[in-house]
């Protein structure tokens, strides 16, 4: 997936050489449509009390994406993002041989202010920061925890943190683009697994890197 948006990016990169410039501008409004890997840097703590030497990874996703961007100046741009993706915690340590403990549903939409370095020109490089608001939703136990340890409920709790981003455009025409695009969402959750009468609490540290490949529009 990863080769297929990079030979993608290339492709279009050459076309974006030979465009002539088009002036980024005050009002201008941006919409773009990317493919998205999502790839947890993750930290996952042990499920307490039962487990205290198990540990667990998260699993990457791909996705689209879209994201509106109206330029409040030449250089000063406000992005909204959104997507959703869906993960799984592969279990680790005490939790290793039981393999997959629980999937979720993510939805991240993030809200970035961007700086344009170059709205002058034909490649367009700029960078932002922002806020993230994290929702899980249809979170479930898999078949191989249930197996391990009886009907188990998942919750988990949401995230409200910052964004960093880094991108460039490159003009294919004056209304269309290529668009890379590089975030770094901090992004954590407390789990909280009930068994019967039984409750366990596993903290994830996700902290993804959200890179996407993708065609904009500008009207």
């Amino acid at each position: 997936m990863m080769t297929r948006m990079l030979k993608t990016a290339a492709a279009v990169l050459a076309l974006a050489l030979g465009a002539s410039p088009v002036l980024a501008k005050q009002g201008d409004f941006l919409v773009r449509l990317r493919a998205i890997t999502v790839q947890p840097q993750e930290k996952v703590g042990p499920v307490l009390p039962t487990f205290p030497t198990s540990g667990g990874s998260i699993t990457n996703a791909y996705a689209p994406e879209i994201d509106f961007t109206y330029m409040l100046t030449d250089h000063i741009g406000v992005e909204l993002i959104a997507a959703t993706t869906k993960h799984c915690v592969e279990g680790g340590g005490a939790l290793a041989g039981v393999g997959r403990l629980a999937c979720t549903w993510v939805l991240p939409p993030t809200l970035t202010l961007q700086y344009h370095f170059a709205p002058e020109g034909k490649i367009h490089p700029y960078v932002g920061a922002g806020v993230n608001w994290t929702m899980f939703y249809n979170e479930k136990a898999s078949t191989q925890l249930v197996n391990a340890i009886g009907a188990t409920n998942v919750n988990l709790s949401n995230s409200f943190s910052f964004a960093l981003q880094a991108g460039v455009d490159f003009d294919i025409s004056e209304k269309m683009f290529l668009n890379l695009d590089v975030k770094y969402v901090d992004m954590d959750t407390n789990a909280r697994l009930t068994t019967g009468a039984l409750v366990n609490n596993l903290r994830a540290d996700i902290n993804p890197l959200i890179i996407g490949v993708g065609v904009g529009w500008r009207f």
